[in-house]
């Protein structure tokens, strides 16, 4: 019964110390979100076209997506989705998601990518606000393009619900992501939010912005502050 007792007591005064590195991550990944986006954006002839950017409805943000093989391929990430303001001028709370996937096939390998996702109307962030969803499935995907004179007008750029784009080794260029699977991070929510919100409490509700997300928002706005037709 001592050694029980001994333990809780070790397991509750290390809880704190746990929250607070919890939070630092979480701070960690808001302001790597924001770094990625901005380094992407500074080139513009390498960067998100601006017009795309300027029409889009929601982005997502994933730096460091982990992508593993042996035999067997996956894929894994954490990152946030943000919204438009419901007047179309600036940028709403995040919302924390993971993404996953898998394959099959001889392959073998470990790699690291960064993962920008825009999506462009309606129809795409209510599949966002989901509790998850697969992309090429549920929700129509084209690999975006890249460079200020990049134009929207093939039909799978116009009809497209998510436009996806992928950094690897510093190569910027648009990536098809159809099978991987979009989920709520219901636990990085809490640590942001101190309540277990989904996206859709999160993305529709217009939640008080966390402090840790100021830089990620600022960039965001600097880069496309109002939304387009």
């Amino acid at each position: 019964m001592r050694w029980i007792t001994f333990t809780l007591a070790i397991a509750l005064a290390c809880a704190p110390l746990l929250a607070k590195d919890d939070k630092a991550k979480n701070a960690d990944r808001l302001d790597d979100a924001a770094s990625l986006f901005s380094e992407i954006m500074s080139a513009p002839d390498k960067s998100i076209p601006q017009d795309l950017l300027n029409k889009s409805q929601c982005i997502v943000l994933v730096p460091g997506l982990k992508k593993g093989a042996l035999g067997f391929g996956g894929k894994y990430g954490r990152g946030f989705a943000m919204c438009r303001a419901a007047s179309g001028e600036g940028w709403g709370p995040p919302a924390a998601i993971r993404i996953e996937g898998g394959s099959f096939g001889f392959q073998i390998g470990f790699s690291s990518s960064d993962v920008i996702l825009l999506v462009m109307n309606e129809r795409g962030m209510k599949k966002l606000i989901t509790s998850k969803f697969t992309i090429g499935a549920e929700a129509t995907a084209a690999a975006g393009p890249v460079g200020r004179d990049a134009t929207a007008q093939t039909d799978a750029l116009m009809t497209a619900e998510i436009l996806s784009w992928s950094r690897s080794k510093g190569l910027f260029a648009g990536v098809s992501l159809d099978g991987a699977t979009l989920r709520n991070d219901i636990d990085e929510n809490q640590i942001m939010y101190g309540q277990r919100w989904d996206s859709k409490q999160i993305l529709t509700s217009g939640a008080k912005q966390p402090a840790a997300a100021a830089k990620l928002l600022s960039v965001l706005n600097k880069y496309s502050s109002r939304k387009t037709n």
